[in-house]
């Protein structure tokens, strides 16, 4: 028995998911928690009520229930600030999700720090959102991009980062958690690795957050970004978490209401961080929402903590590779430890083939490229198959992935 499977507490909170049954009431073996997290019903409660009876704008209105909703607006950011061990909730700032969080620290931090001759180091199993953004930064302010190898086993390999940033590199962005591979960055070694040349550290902790526990002061990152939909929260809301510093001295990047301090036709001067980085009414139901999903989550966690959901969802991952590794006409990818997703192909079935028989069987996974080309050509495939897990999973989700993979089997012979 593994560590992981030593310490993962036995969770039983599949009655708390109303979307984890078929539309005939039966058991659905939702294995895409990478993609976005079912909600319990405390979410969408939260959501409903503030859509509903406690509906009202934010910020402007001066009767009582603009002011309530605004009170549980910046709650949430006080929330979110305590989850993720920020020092202020002036660190914390509200975005679409964490591709806008990404866009927002490219084009605000690297539109007014880059230039030509600088560079940009990303790593070989970016997600695209942690790809494009800078690669349209580069090509505005003349910048380079430097790709960072993988190890054998799928991890980034800072070995050959720490030999190979130089002054010349201005900002590191890595996937605090591959959502292909479920590989964990080492990020405090990497957060030094790049101080030590100048350079500021992005971490993408879309999977991370859902998963593991964050204090950004142990991380020693200069920007962190996560979507709220991965952490069973709701979607069109996510998190930029800045060193508060690096905020203040950040220019706006989209203009409107709310992020101004004062607006004339000769000059506009703009609110501070985090208001300056809010244009337009905000995401307001959703962050409430959001503020649910984190009570939710760390009451589930319980006296384990994050460390417990971790150890839950590694054990069955490891649990998966163990099972899947028995089989010859299965190829897997990334470590043997992994934060919850495993990734493999079937010999001479596309995985997408797989997918559809899986469904069949109740079993939900991805298959794709998993919008991480790049990686998939490091490995010389088109797509992956990929079971990821949740704090409702279980040992009964593997058991009907693995039911549906022999029926797969049989079907091709």
């Amino acid at each position: 028995m593994t560590d992981t499977q030593t310490l993962a507490p036995k969770l039983d909170v599949r009655g708390d998911f109303p979307g984890l049954l078929t539309a005939d009431d039966d058991r659905w073996h939702y294995l895409d928690t990478g993609a976005t997290a079912q909600k319990p019903q405390a979410v969408i409660d939260a959501m409903t009520g503030a859509l509903g009876r406690d509906y009202a704008t934010v910020h402007r209105g001066v009767y009582g229930r603009s002011a309530a909703m605004t009170q549980a607006y910046e709650a949430a950011r006080r929330r979110v600030a305590g989850f993720i061990g920020a020092q202020s909730e002036n660190e914390i700032v509200f975005v679409r999700g964490a591709t806008e969080g990404i866009n927002l620290v490219a084009n605000s931090w690297g539109g007014a720090n880059l230039k030509a001759g600088d560079r940009i180091m990303l790593s070989q199993l970016e997600h695209h959102s942690n790809i494009v953004p800078w690669q349209m930064v580069a090509q505005r302010t003349g910048a380079e991009i430097d790709i960072c190898p993988l190890t054998e086993d799928g991890l980034i390999d800072l070995d050959w980062l720490e030999a190979n940033l130089t002054p010349a590199h201005k900002m590191v962005a890595l996937a605090h958690v591959s959502n292909v591979l479920g590989s964990i960055l080492a990020a405090k070694r990497a957060a030094k690795a790049a101080h030590a040349v100048g350079a500021k550290l992005l971490l993408d902790g879309c999977q991370s957050a859902p998963r593991m526990r964050l204090a950004m002061h142990e991380l020693d990152c200069d920007f962190f970004v996560f979507s709220a939909h991965k952490l069973y929260g709701p979607t069109g809301i996510g998190v930029l978490w800045a060193r508060e510093e690096l905020l203040d001295a950040m220019p706006p990047w989209q203009g409107g209401g709310a992020m101004i301090d004062r607006v004339t036709f000769e000059k506009t001067t703009y609110a501070p961080p985090p208001q300056r980085f809010e244009a337009g009414t905000p995401m307001i139901t959703e962050a409430i929402a959001l503020h649910a999903a984190i009570d939710y989550v760390e009451k589930v966690a319980g006296e384990a903590g994050m460390e417990g959901l971790f150890a839950h969802e590694a054990a069955l991952a490891a649990k998966t590779r163990e099972e899947l590794s028995r089989l010859n006409s299965i190829r897997l990818f990334g470590p043997d430890t992994s934060a919850g997703i495993v990734s493999f192909l079937m010999e001479g079935v596309h995985p997408h083939d797989l997918g559809t028989i899986l469904d069949e069987e109740n079993v939900a996974i991805r298959a794709g490229h998993h919008c991480c080309q790049p990686l998939m050509d490091h490995y010389g495939v088109p797509a992956t198959a990929r079971a990821s897990f949740g704090l409702y999973s279980d040992e009964s989700d593997i058991e009907a992935l693995l039911r549906g993979i022999e029926r797969t089997q049989k079907i091709f012979g």
